[in-house]
């Protein structure tokens, strides 16, 4: 398979490594300093492109990508209230391909069922109130995390008590804290914080009187993403339309 990648930080080095290790072909790089490669005859040879960057400019590259004609991958986050209606309907009406996603790692797919799972469960104990928090490096520019809001969804749907989720408090690299926990009762709290290196811990935590449950996935490095990307580019090469993990794993839809 041809691969364009677009982004070329650490994640896109480590992609590079990997799809090379799975006998793929990388056709194509872009990163800041080339950004005319869009309209390149090797970027538009890819049966697919990865997209690793930001939420300032992942709308544009997924535009430039469909543009030429590109199937697109991408697990850049912070823009889907924005754009997310557009992206997809021309995904569902206008012939484009993308296979979103706010975290590849196989284990949050896993963590995410097992998320919802115990939401379902918990539906049934009012006495329990649930918060989330997620931690990520100090690069990281979106808060609530991506994989956290997405998290907090899959609760929303199972918890008849919880309507929303919130902005909870935020913890900055420099350890100043701003924002509350404090909420109505229908609204579900993410607190973020920011910090180091760390590649992403997002904890599920539920509260009553008497005890307390939690579940948590806590990402070692970046292999699981890396791999769960790779993996969704060799299916998006065989598929069309707005693409998602439920679509790679179908345990996700139980």
């Amino acid at each position: 398979m041809k691969i364009a990648l677009i982004g070329y930080g650490k994640m896109g080095k480590e992609l590079e490594k990997v799809a090379l290790s799975r006998g793929h072909e990388i056709v194509c790089i872009i990163d800041i300093n080339n950004q005319e490669d869009f309209e390149s005859e090797a970027f538009k040879s890819a049966d697919v492109a990865i997209e690793f960057t930001n939420p300032t400019v992942a709308y544009s590259n997924y535009m430039k990508a469909f543009k030429a004609g590109v199937k697109l991958v991408s697990g850049s986050t912070g823009w889907m209230s924005e754009h997310g209606e557009e992206i997809k309907k021309l995904c569902t009406e206008g012939g484009k391909t993308l296979f979103w996603s706010s975290n590849f790692s196989l284990g949050v797919a896993v963590f995410s069922a097992v998320n919802k799972y115990l939401a379902k469960i918990m539906n049934q104990f009012p006495a329990y109130d649930v918060t989330m928090s997620e931690t990520h490096h100090i690069h990281k520019l979106d808060a609530p995390s991506g994989t956290a809001i997405t998290l907090a969804e899959g609760i929303l749907e199972n918890i008849d008590r919880k309507d929303k989720w919130v902005e909870g408090t935020f913890t900055a690299p420099d350890g100043t804290i701003s924002g509350t926990t404090d909420c109505a009762p229908d609204e579900l709290p993410i607190s973020s914080i920011r910090e180091g290196e760390v590649f992403g811990i997002h904890t599920v935590r539920y509260e009553s009187d008497i005890d307390s449950i939690s579940i948590t996935h806590d990402a070692k490095n970046r292999g699981g993403f890396v791999l769960g990307a790779i993996l969704a580019a060799e299916y998006t090469a065989h598929h069309e339309g707005f693409l998602g993990m439920k679509n790679l794993f179908p345990f996700l839809n139980e």
